[in-house]
């Protein structure tokens, strides 16, 4: 696989464009929407070291192992691009196998649960498997966010383990981290599932 592009996605309630320094302004915005940065087992950025995390995702970009995107909600009557509600990354990208990770993502607490998230990891997963050429796609998230642990099955991502004392959290806490993979002959089936949840009503 060649070094990642930038590209643009669009699905059915949310478009991911490239990173850029443009959008601080409405990703500090998304940040203040249920102040997610307190969660101690997560990684969002606070509003005020919003700028330096948009500098640090667009240097591994530059480096070729991180491929950033922002997040926009689309207007459900127009399909319209709107309000910037989060980030996420294709990252530990390994152009040889090739296989990458899907993560560092966040959204704002008011969209989730929404459809927003199947959405994106549609997108993201279609491009990874169906363009790029990825034999498999990683998930790792902390053992204590059970929130995430639970949305990352649902897409139909198998559990591999867990990486005990695997790195550690921003208040210098050792993280056990579950790591979750989707593997190119398991993409069909998930891909089946993902699209009949957007399918129903928004929301379910």
């Amino acid at each position: 696989m060649n070094r990642i592009e930038p590209v643009i996605l669009t699905g059915k309630y949310v478009m991911l464009e490239p990173l850029g320094h443009q959008h601080l302004d409405g990703l500090q915005e998304a940040a203040r929407d249920g102040e997610l940065w307190k969660l101690w087992y997560t990684s969002v950025p606070s509003p005020e070291g919003m700028a330096a995390e948009i500098d640090r995702r667009l240097a591994l970009q530059e480096h070729g192992s991180m491929v950033p995107f922002t997040t926009r909600l689309l207007d459900p009557a127009t399909g319209r691009p709107g309000k910037v509600i989060g980030m996420t990354t294709y990252m530990n990208i390994d152009h040889e196998t090739p296989r990458l990770e899907i993560g560092s993502t966040w959204n704002a607490a008011s969209v989730q649960g929404s459809g927003t998230n199947p959405d994106s990891k549609l997108l993201l997963l279609r491009h990874a498997f169906e363009t790029l050429g990825c034999v498999a796609v990683e998930f790792c998230t902390h053992w204590m966010n059970h929130q995430s642990r639970e949305a990352i099955a649902r897409l139909g991502a198998k559990q591999d383990g867990v990486l005990r004392s695997h790195t550690r959290s921003t208040d210098g806490a050792l993280r056990d981290t579950v790591v979750f993979s989707i593997l190119e002959h398991e993409w069909p089936m998930v891909r089946n599932g993902l699209e009949y949840r957007l399918a129903k009503q928004r929301g379910v």
